[in-house]
């Protein structure tokens, strides 16, 4: 029987179902750059443009360790407006886990086109990715290999290895931006930090010198208002969880100052009946006012946070960490004029892109000057051996809370 040769197309099924290292014979390897990069190490290219990847994937709604899997597939060349990405460092956020059991209000996207017959959702939705290959149309727009994005907006998945993206779904980061930031500070910047800092601007017209007040301060939002408003000129009171054990309570105290924090208090001491006089000592005998409040806690303490407002504040709501509802005194609304927001960086990022990607940008230039640091965070490597269940382990892991910090996938050979 004559033999003939075999296109991309014919050869489609056999990457999607293959394992990785058979695959090795088809492969080249790039050549070593002598240059100082932020990369990861170099990746291996696929025979005829086809990607082989790995995602943490979930059929259907529930707790991530009872639900989630490690899904292999192929990714096609890219053409047109496609691009190919491999992503470099993607967090594990309270609001990915929120997605996969179902109680999130952004939901996630199921597809059938990993190659499986059920939908399934990629788990995840921030990270930063390198575009790895790209269709004509995307480089006419401005895109090029080797350029590093992040997701435009939630549902994406970016707990994997590699993935398919257009230009409408991603925000560039551009090199002079990008110079000198490692992975993990770009893939997490979208969140966390675009939160705090759209509360610290968009409710309020605070001046150099005034006072904000906010709970979770030890959070990656409030850890990053304190630096933020610290940078403006801002001054903080923040709002921390007691502990049974005072040398962690104290150590905390002092890790926050350490960033910029000017005041730091417990929720009891919130309470507690001598707050309005500590209060009044802080703020310059009560002269200097308190115009701003960030709350993700709710409940009892959340409600004697409000009461330290000045008339006409703003009290802002991104979070209900405590599961309680949030008690609002008439008092408040009738004689003192307190504005009651809310705020889901999700909803704004969609309706704004222009200006996350200012935000993103800006926030990156503190870091660079050092006015801007990172969260404490727990570093879990995924190199393309690492197995389904340590992964999904890691995530298990966060329903408790890191000690060390938040969990971050930082991508190594895949």
């Amino acid at each position: 029987m004559a033999s003939r040769p075999l296109c991309a197309a014919s050869i489609a099924p056999i990457l999607s179902h293959s394992p990785r290292h058979p695959l090795r014979f088809l492969r080249r390897r790039l050549p070593h750059s002598s240059k100082p990069s932020h990369h990861p190490p170099r990746r291996y290219i696929s025979a005829y443009g086809y990607e082989q990847a790995k995602a943490l994937t979930f059929q259907n709604y529930g707790e991530p360790p009872d639900v989630l899997s490690l899904h292999t597939h192929s990714i096609s060349p890219p053409h047109g407006s496609l691009m190919t990405l491999r992503f470099l460092a993607s967090p594990i956020n309270p609001a990915d886990i929120n997605q996969i059991q179902g109680v999130y209000p952004s939901k996630p996207t199921f597809t059938t086109d990993l190659g499986v017959k059920d939908p399934i959702a990629v788990a995840g939705n921030e990270g930063v990715a390198e575009i790895i290959a790209l269709g004509d149309k995307a480089k006419s727009e401005g895109y090029k290999r080797g350029d590093w994005v992040i997701m435009k907006a939630p549902g994406f998945g970016t707990w994997r290895t590699h993935g398919s993206a257009t230009p409408e779904q991603v925000i560039k980061l551009e090199e002079g931006v990008r110079e000198g930031i490692s992975v993990v500070q770009a893939g997490t910047v979208s969140i966390n930090p675009c939160t705090a800092y759209r509360m610290l601007k968009d409710f309020v017209s605070l001046r150099e010198g005034e006072w904000f007040i906010q709970n979770g301060a030890n959070s990656g939002v409030g850890r990053a208002a304190i630096q933020l408003g610290k940078s403006w000129g801002l001054k903080s009171i923040n709002v921390i969880r007691s502990r049974d054990d005072e040398s962690k309570e104290d150590a905390l105290r002092k890790e926050l100052k350490s960033i910029g924090a000017d005041v730091v208090i417990t929720d009891a001491e919130l309470q507690g009946q001598g707050i309005r006089d500590l209060t009044k000592q802080w703020t310059n005998g009560g002269r200097e006012p308190i115009r701003l409040a960030l709350n993700c806690v709710n409940g009892k303490a959340a409600t004697a946070m409000a009461k330290l407002l000045s008339s006409g504040a703003h009290f802002v709501t991104y979070g209900a960490m405590s599961k309680q509802p949030l008690t609002i005194p008439a008092s408040m609304l009738i004689f003192k004029d307190i504005h009651f927001d809310g705020f889901w960086v999700s909803n704004w990022a969609e309706r704004n892109p222009e200006e996350k990607k200012e935000t993103v940008e800006d926030v990156l230039r503190l870091t660079k000057k050092g006015e801007f640091k990172d969260t404490p965070f727990d570093e879990i490597p995924w190199e393309w051996e690492a197995k389904g269940e340590e992964l999904i382990g890691k995530v298990a892991n966060t329903l408790e809370g890191y000690r060390d910090g938040k969990g971050i996938f930082v991508f190594g050979k895949t």
